[in-house]
């Protein structure tokens, strides 16, 4: 186990068998977004991007809630500071794109709840699993606030016009089930069983090609924005690429006709 962040361990590093857990670590302040957060977990998830032991990365929280979005009496603190406000948005939108683009598979783990900007992070993840009394609410329009790290975009593509105008618009919590039913959640657990739920998807995730992950991750993310003639495209010419360049497509082929698992790079 190790940490990132501003000497006060608000952000951890662990490996887990595969996979790398970035967890956050203010459960006093409900793990709120501080500068010193937003630092941590873009050092972790770098720091994941280099591990040649992690296959996926897994976002948590310590304690009863995963994030309760910026730390608001932080951000009142620096109203009056030129630039202050619009540099930490600026941070947060900018670890959330890292998150989405990041070459590892991202799960988010989240218990108790997210709000405003942890919600913002779950949505950039590239899975959810959560425990079926989690909630999900933005919040920014009861406060007269406004998203600024994907809130109002990334979640219309995840959910829909619709839905997404509904939770935003209401400021109103949705659950797990609800948010399953509608595309964002891939999972729901029962309280106390998140960590083994997700242990068990990243030692799935685990057994495959990293390298061949990161191409179907980078794919399915730009390809999404394309049209569909130019999105087959890329998608055929990333085949071609990786099959010519990395060793895991003809390791696969060789294990499949041998009836064996196969022994990716790691």
């Amino acid at each position: 186990m190790s940490h990132a962040g501003d000497g006060h361990h608000v952000v951890r590093y662990e490996l887990r068998e595969s996979a790398a857990w970035i967890v956050l670590n203010r459960p006093e302040a409900r793990n709120a977004l501080s500068t010193e957060v937003v630092e941590g977990l873009r050092e972790s998830l770098a720091r994941a991007e280099h591990d040649p032991a992690a296959r996926s990365v897994v976002l948590a929280g310590e304690g009863p809630m995963l994030c309760a979005g910026a730390d608001l009496k932080m951000v009142l603190g620096r109203l009056d500071e030129d630039g202050a406000l619009s540099a930490f948005l600026v941070s947060v939108g900018e670890v959330c794109m890292e998150i989405a683009r990041h070459p590892k598979p991202v799960i988010a783990a989240v218990q108790g709840g997210v709000i405003a900007g942890g919600f913002e992070l779950v949505q950039a993840c590239d899975l959810v699993v959560a425990t079926e009394d989690a909630t999900f609410c933005d919040g920014h329009a009861r406060y007269g606030l406004f998203p600024a790290a994907g809130g109002a975009v990334r979640l219309v593509r995840k959910i829909g016009m619709n839905r997404a105008k509904q939770l935003l618009f209401t400021a109103e919590p949705w659950s797990a089930e609800k948010l399953r039913e509608a595309g964002l959640v891939n999972q729901v657990v029962p309280t106390g069983q998140l960590e083994p739920a997700v242990a068990a998807l990243t030692e799935r995730i685990g057994r495959h090609s990293g390298q061949g992950l990161a191409e179907m991750k980078r794919v399915m993310e730009h390809g999404a924005d394309l049209p569909m003639a130019a999105a087959l495209q890329l998608e055929l010419d990333a085949c071609r690429d990786y099959a010519a360049r990395c060793p895991d497509f003809s390791e696969g082929l060789r294990a499949f006709s041998e009836r064996r698992e196969p022994s990716f790079l790691r």
